[in-house]
């Protein structure tokens, strides 16, 4: 979806001028911004990426003491300026939903829950050492009903229905069981158990943990993933940690995918990010990928990150 920058900037307008009527909104955004040395097997360039940078505007009205509209419009903007086809503004997350005693009922453009279930144990999450660059799981999906229930002990149960859209189209679900606060402040640690069925031609079924352990944040992911149409499988293992001292949060992980016929492949990442305010880290880190059957890559970046 294309949209101008004015088309953003009267949507945000509006969500300013809908506050006045009630309605709780908050304007949010991230800019995230790297200089790299990129080698992808033909030899090494410099790039300046936007990894990600998004805003958006969310927010709450309620209607009564037991039912609350929920929102959220999300867009994503290349701050690089070289996106694909001049696409530099692209739709994220956009929906619209119910809360109460029920849970919550969501309605448009969303994550997967199985995506969602990996909580915060992806530490190079819209990198070149996100997880998405060897799994599959990883979508965000048009025509979609999710549904949360409230927490019960920690426990708390999430559905994505993806709708067909067209006589000829494929419907696909996905389910997921979580236990814990993913920010590791509410609970000492985070699990997960989730399956999507026939996701964009896959079944995946994925485990992930994390915690807390002598002052270091530790996590694991384990999936499986079975193409619909071939039946080839794939079992990957992920493992991360990060280490805080003062101002420094140091940061590694590491990532295989074992394909039948013995196409594997599996990466490396470590880095280091430097807090200079709440809101705002300067970072750098180094990726390596090891591919049996396609070229070797290698990424050594140094960027900025400012939320707000």
């Amino acid at each position: 979806m294309k949209l101008s920058y004015s088309a953003i900037a009267a949507a945000l307008l509006t969500a300013i001028s809908v506050s006045t009527y009630a309605a709780d909104v908050t304007i949010y955004g991230k800019a995230n911004v790297s200089v790299q040395s990129s080698d992808e097997g033909e030899g090494t360039f410099t790039e300046v990426k936007s990894n990600a940078s998004r805003i958006g505007f969310k927010g709450t009205h309620k209607l009564s003491d037991d039912l609350t509209v929920v929102y959220k419009a999300e867009f994503q903007v290349d701050l690089d300026g070289d996106s694909d086809k001049g696409d530099s503004i692209t739709d994220r997350n956009q929906y619209i939903g119910l809360k109460g005693n029920f849970g919550e009922v969501l309605l448009g453009k969303n994550d997967t829950v199985l995506k969602q279930s990996q909580g915060k144990v992806d530490l190079f999450s819209d990198l070149n050492g996100d997880i998405k660059n060897l799994w599959k799981g990883e979508n965000r999906m048009a025509d979609t009903i999710t549904y949360k229930s409230n927490k019960f002990n920690g426990f708390q149960l999430g559905v994505t229905y993806v709708a067909e859209d067209s006589v000829d189209g494929e419907d696909a679900t996905s389910i997921a069981l979580m236990y814990g606060d993913k920010a590791l402040k509410k609970s000492k640690i985070y699990a997960a158990v989730a399956v999507d069925s026939e996701m964009k031609g896959y079944d995946v079924t994925r485990f992930t943990v994390q915690g807390k352990l002598s002052g270091f944040t530790l996590g694991a992911m384990l999936q499986n993933q079975e193409q619909v149409s071939t039946g080839q499988e794939m079992d990957g293992f992920l493992a991360s940690a990060k280490y805080s001292i003062d101002s420094w949060t140091l940061k590694a992980q590491m990532q295989t995918a074992e394909f039948d016929g013995g196409d594997d492949k599996s990466g490396v990442t470590v880095g280091a990010d430097y807090k200079l305010a709440k809101n705002t880290k300067l970072y750098t880190f180094y990726t390596t990928f090891d591919m049996d059957s396609g070229a070797d890559e290698d990424y050594l970046a140094a960027g900025i990150e400012y939320k707000f």
